[in-house]
């Protein structure tokens, strides 16, 4: 099969991560979008990037992109593209997305569309009246907005963000990709030591490990790309080869955790070990105004319980406070914080020396980064 067109959808704000690590994974013609990142690729490259996007939410094939302000232009649009290339006579190919800001605008309605399209197009390829869908499937996405389609095909599965190890959470998780943009963010170094000190189910920890030591996050997980046959079984088994060749297993990243709930505490460390880097994780029961850094330099990132997860507003303040007080400005340590209440500087009690937008699930949250010393 020749070069197709890939897109990554991610969260809002990590757009750049995204695309450069497609670029470093042998990407072509990348182009950064809103929620979203384009990009021309082989077979190989959609392996590779399902198996080790950090920061991508999945990994799509884009079947064609059209304006469309009434359900026959929408028909037609969708009727025009070379679905018979990826679904086979007996495949499944349910059908899902979203309208915005367009003319059309009832989800349900569209779908209907989008599928006696597809089903039409497909009729006329195969002779066929009607379609058992038993096979493998073919998740159709579609995204209307300002009257502009754009229709793909879902090659991860579940999102990309869940990884494999995270069978249980704390409350108010952060997600994978999250946490890894964090880390990218916070330039986690392999021989890093990392310090959370609000832990929870150890996600920021984990995947500061996996970033430092270069392991592919899509390691312990399936894809649902596996099994189409345009996609030769050789091919992930030598990416899953690839990968595992690229981990620095001799990294001197070590990540400490700790946190209020003991339960959390116990959560982090199995959680370690299901995403393989449990030696390199340690964690223990302490309350945040405790917080006492076994290492003479390092990097704290966190992710505290702002007053819209589990705290009322004034504990989130006083919390704020605090970390003001056990995260000093010196020499060897640099500190990233992410929060949504606007207030998060004043309480801390100084600015950040940078800041940047991203979202936490939809609460809308800045990554405040503390690096500069007397």
């Amino acid at each position: 099969m020749e070069d197709f067109k890939l897109t990554a959808p991610c969260l809002l704000g990590v757009e750049g991560l995204v695309s450069r690590e497609l670029r470093d994974m042998g990407a072509q013609n990348v182009q950064a979008q809103n929620g979203h990142v384009l990009f021309d690729g082989t077979p190989q490259m959609l392996v590779r990037a399902n198996l080790c996007s950090r920061f991508a939410e999945r990994i799509q094939v884009e079947m064609g992109t059209f304006p469309a302000c009434t359900f026959d232009q929408l028909f037609e649009g969708v009727r025009a593209l070379p679905w018979e290339c990826w679904i086979g006579r007996e495949d499944a190919f349910p059908v899902k997305g979203h309208c915005l800001s367009s003319q059309l605008h009832s989800v349900p309605d569209c779908q209907k569309i989008i599928k006696k399209a597809i089903v039409e197009r497909l009729k006329n390829r195969y002779h066929v009246s009607w379609f058992k869908e038993s096979g493998n499937l073919y998740q159709v996405q579609f995204l209307i907005m300002k009257d502009q389609v754009r229709v793909m095909l879902d090659t991860s599965g579940i999102g990309l963000h869940k990884r494999g190890y995270r069978r249980k959470a704390a409350q108010a998780p952060i997600k994978e990709t999250l946490a890894a943009a964090l880390a990218a963010l916070s330039r986690v170094r392999t021989d890093a030591n990392l310090y959370d000190p609000c832990c929870g189910s150890g996600t920021i920890l984990i995947e500061s490990a996996m970033y430092a030591m270069h392991m592919a996050p899509g390691l312990r997980r399936h894809f649902t790309a596996q099994q189409w046959p345009q996609i030769p079984e050789e091919l992930w088994e030598q990416e899953r080869g690839r990968a595992q060749d690229l981990i620095l297993w001799d990294a001197a990243f070590t990540g400490y955790g700790s946190d209020i709930n003991e339960e959390a505490v116990q959560l982090t460390l199995e959680n370690a070990r299901k995403a393989g880097v449990g030696d390199r994780i340690q964690a223990r029961q302490a309350d945040l105004a405790d917080f006492a850094p076994q290492t003479e330099h390092g990097c704290v990132i966190c992710n505290p319980p702002y007053g819209e997860r589990l705290l009322d507003l004034k504990q989130a303040e006083a919390l704020y406070r605090n970390m003001g007080q056990v995260f000093p400005a010196r020499r060897g340590w640099n500190y990233t914080v992410i929060c949504s209440d606007e207030i998060f500087e004043h309480c801390f009690g100084r600015k950040a020396d940078k800041s940047r937008k991203l979202y936490n699930g939809m609460i809308k949250c800045r990554a405040y980064m503390f690096y500069k010393h007397p």
